[in-house]
């Protein structure tokens, strides 16, 4: 498609979503009749992406591509955005879902694992954030969701740097929020506690066991109920949502 024609469908870019809960978005939104354009952060990960890319759009008959982009760089952010106006025309929805992990107690704690997850978790959003609101402003309409979590809530020990990272995205959300709204455009967070991923499949049955006792649901959650509360706050039916946290935890921060 040549650069800024423009489609009769909306256009998603969705960070972090070669695996997880970013391909459970991917899914979600593609089989709702959205372009999506997915991300990985590096070339390994390229080929499987691609593969997946080329999957959803042939199952849900919608445009679907796939592209590198460390998204902590604030160049490479750009790129990503304009990749996806470019093949779409529009950018419509943003969900930033790309995030890492660098687990540590706070006095043995070093800095580039610090460092690390507030570029990747932090200013990664704040990155794409930035360059997908220049188009949306001028579309005067747009969804972002980005991911925070029930840590960056009520914190959590051992995860400093995670936590941190996940409050910033939250008072990032809101801070964006009121930039916005006037012009259309929504910025939601949304906070899950403990769902089934790669992530959690690390754990032991005994830790598991435990975390199940705090949430009042007694199970972990699934990418699939996340990738919905992210598919509604994309929708239309959402406008008038903005500047919200919403923790999808079973229960676990009553």
């Amino acid at each position: 498609m040549a650069e800024g024609t423009q489609s009769t469908r909306r256009a998603a870019v969705v960070t972090g979503s070669s695996r997880g809960i970013g391909r459970a978005v991917a899914e979600k939104l593609a089989g709702a009749g959205f372009d999506v354009c997915m991300n990985c952060s590096s070339e390994g990960g390229l080929a499987a992406l691609e593969q997946a890319a080329e999957e959803l759009s042939q199952r849900f008959g919608v445009r679907v591509i796939a592209r590198v982009a460390n998204v902590a760089s604030p160049e490479a952010a750009t790129e990503l955005i304009e990749a996806a106006f470019a093949e779409f025309g529009r950018i419509d929805v943003l969900v930033n879902n790309a995030g890492i992990t660098r687990d540590g107690l706070l006095a043995r704690m070093k800095d580039d694992d610090f460092d690390a997850v507030i570029d990747v978790n932090l200013k990664g959003t704040f990155n794409c954030c930035r360059a997908a609101a220049k188009r949306m402003m001028k579309q005067r309409y747009g969804r972002i969701v980005n991911m925070s979590s029930v840590v960056g809530v009520s914190g959590n020990a051992g995860q400093a740097n995670y936590a941190a990272s996940k409050a910033g995205v939250i008072g990032l959300t809101k801070s964006i929020a009121r930039e916005l709204a006037a012009r259309n455009i929504t910025c939601n967070a949304v906070a899950p506690g403990f769902i089934d991923t790669d992530m959690t499949d690390a754990l032991s049955d005994k830790q598991r066991e435990a975390i199940g006792e705090r949430i009042a649901a007694k199970r972990f959650g699934t990418a699939e109920e996340v990738a919905a509360l992210v598919r509604f706050l994309a929708s239309e039916g959402a406008g008038y949502i903005t500047g919200q946290v919403i923790c999808i935890d079973g229960g676990m921060s009553l």
